[in-house]
């Protein structure tokens, strides 16, 4: 075999990135948090949990040892909550200049780092890291449709040698140099997701929907080139295409939930209902307040903490929102 990637998180999204870089002729050691279900998927060739329907091949190698997924190349694909927590883990694991992809989306919480700084301070001088992301449902990349994807680090020469070594027939890769345009695009556009579910979930139609998402464009925009990040990335892949098929998309777990609490179900029970992480409930609240660090107005995620967190009424949230003070665009 041409050698080994590691994908540390056996969630929907890791495995679904676990099918679209398996080759013949590469071994992926995909690491799974639940030992059951990792012995589960091995027996039984199918992650049944997360991404049912789905026959896993000979090459993938689901495992619950850490240190069989701790390859050259690692793909960090777990929720981001608890992206510090396994990357401390697998930091005496890994190989002497080993690379390190995050395909982890979100803000920490209380730090308000994103994804890169996470591991940044988890990893220290331990890898070299680039950041992945991109409009992508886990369910359409594992049944090989094509999708389009951006590489972001900060070293574009390590950008575009992953953009060349993990392209393939249905997953193209993009390079990019904006590491923080790529990772606040990905954060943010989950929160806005929450708000274009709500508007469905209350009924609104196609006016109202089409109104968020270019408003919302618009807020993730301000704060990423406030915080050091470029406008274009964000009208981009990791902008745009990623905010239009989270907001519309059947598949989005974030929309989903919106959803729920525009239809007057309570965020508890709509949590509890899946297995799967909706990364823009613990996302909003960092947002507004990273927005406030950089003194970056953020109407809609504000009005979405409001809802989660603070009891507001999803049809008083948007009710407000068209109340706003008028501005030019």
């Amino acid at each position: 075999m041409s050698g080994q990637i590691g994908i540390v998180g056996g969630g929907s999204w890791g495995t679904a990135l676990a099918l679209a870089l398996a080759r013949p002729d590469r071994r992926v050691a995909l690491w799974v948090y639940e030992p059951e279900l990792a012995a589960r998927m091995a027996s039984e060739r199918e992650n049944s949990v997360f991404l049912p329907g789905f026959r896993l091949p000979e090459t993938i190698h689901p495992t619950h040892r850490l240190a069989e997924a701790a390859s050259g190349l690692t793909i960090l694909a777990t929720p981001s909550h608890a992206l510090r927590g396994t990357l401390e883990r697998l930091r005496p694991l890994l190989p002497p200049e080993a690379e390190i992809v995050l395909a982890s989306k979100g803000l920490e919480e209380g730090s308000l780092l994103r994804v890169s700084e996470v591991a940044g301070e988890a990893l220290g001088s331990a890898a070299r890291m680039a950041t992945l992301s991109g409009p992508t449902f886990a369910r359409e990349v594992a049944a090989g449709e094509p999708a389009a994807v951006v590489i972001a680090a900060r070293d574009i020469a390590l950008a575009e040698r992953l953009q060349h070594q993990l392209s393939s027939p249905t997953l193209r890769f993009y390079a990019s140099r904006d590491v923080v345009g790529v990772e606040l695009g990905a954060a943010l556009k989950n929160v806005i997701a929450i708000a274009a579910g709500i508007c469905q979930g209350l009924g609104l139609g196609s006016n109202t929907r089409a109104a968020l998402i270019a408003r919302g464009l618009a807020e993730m925009t301000r704060l990423a080139t406030a915080a050091g990040g470029c406008a274009e990335t964000l009208a981009g892949l990791a902008g745009l295409g990623d905010l239009v098929l989270t907001c519309t998309g059947e598949l989005s777990r974030n929309r989903a939930v919106g959803i729920g609490l525009g239809e007057g179900r309570r965020l508890e029970a709509i949590l509890a209902a899946t297995p799967m992480v909706a990364e823009g409930v613990r996302t909003t609240a960092a947002a507004v307040e990273l927005g406030a660090r950089w003194g970056v107005e953020l109407p809609i995620a504000r009005q979405m903490q409001r809802v989660l967190f603070e009891g507001l009424p999803a049809r008083q949230a948007v009710a407000e929102l068209m109340q706003r003070s008028l501005k030019q665009e």
